[in-house]
């Protein structure tokens, strides 16, 4: 029986992933196989390569054939001149820097967060409301009795935006609610008639 040290397919359309397997040369490529001996993703930066070097090493001695793609992965984990008996085992594999923490970007976002100023995160809108609180007593003060007092803070709203430049203040009778009111009455009599 022939074996073969050959890559094992596994993952989506665009994103394989392999496995290094130990097979009969005879089986299709994912077919059974006889043993796994690692991994390779070839689309992570920098690839992942990862080899149980001791199996490798056995699977080489006892007459196992690898193909061109597992012999450069052999050489890039340095399995194959650990076979050989060639100085450099170490090999030449690149290996992604470990991930940080999260409960450590947590405590460093947290450090930056205490160090801002208080004071500048005040949105306009919030400015504006406090605008219109402090005219809204102004405004109850100079509208008459009849008329309703929730209106009159929305006809100031545009003043309190440019306190350098009074504005007179906007009877009620005027308002778009009052104006709307008005047509709709009219409309009403003329269908009536």
């Amino acid at each position: 029986m022939a074996v073969k040290i050959r890559l094992k397919r596994l993952g989506k359309v665009r994103v394989p992933q392999y496995r290094i397997v130990i097979v009969d040369s005879r089986k299709k490529r994912d077919g059974k196989v006889i043993e796994e001996i690692g991994k390779y993703h070839p689309k992570e930066d920098p690839s992942y390569i990862s080899v149980v070097s001791d199996r490798a090493v056995y699977w080489l001695g006892v007459g196992a054939q690898p193909t061109e793609a597992v012999a450069k992965i052999l050489k890039i984990t340095g399995d194959w001149q650990k076979h050989k008996g060639i100085d450099g085992t170490e090999g030449t594999l690149k290996v992604a820097a470990p991930k940080r923490d999260k409960q450590e970007i947590f405590n460093e976002a947290l450090k930056e967060s205490a160090s801002e100023p208080k004071g500048d995160a005040v949105t306009k809108k919030t400015e504006k409301k406090k605008a219109a609180k402090a005219v809204e007593p102004e405004a109850a003060a100079e509208a008459p009795a009849a008329e309703a007092p929730a209106e009159a803070p929305a006809a100031e709203a545009p003043a309190a935006e440019a306190p350098a430049e009074e504005a007179a203040p906007v009877p009620a009778d005027e308002t778009p609610e009052v104006a709307a009111e008005q047509a709709e009455a009219t409309e009403g009599d003329q269908s009536k008639a």
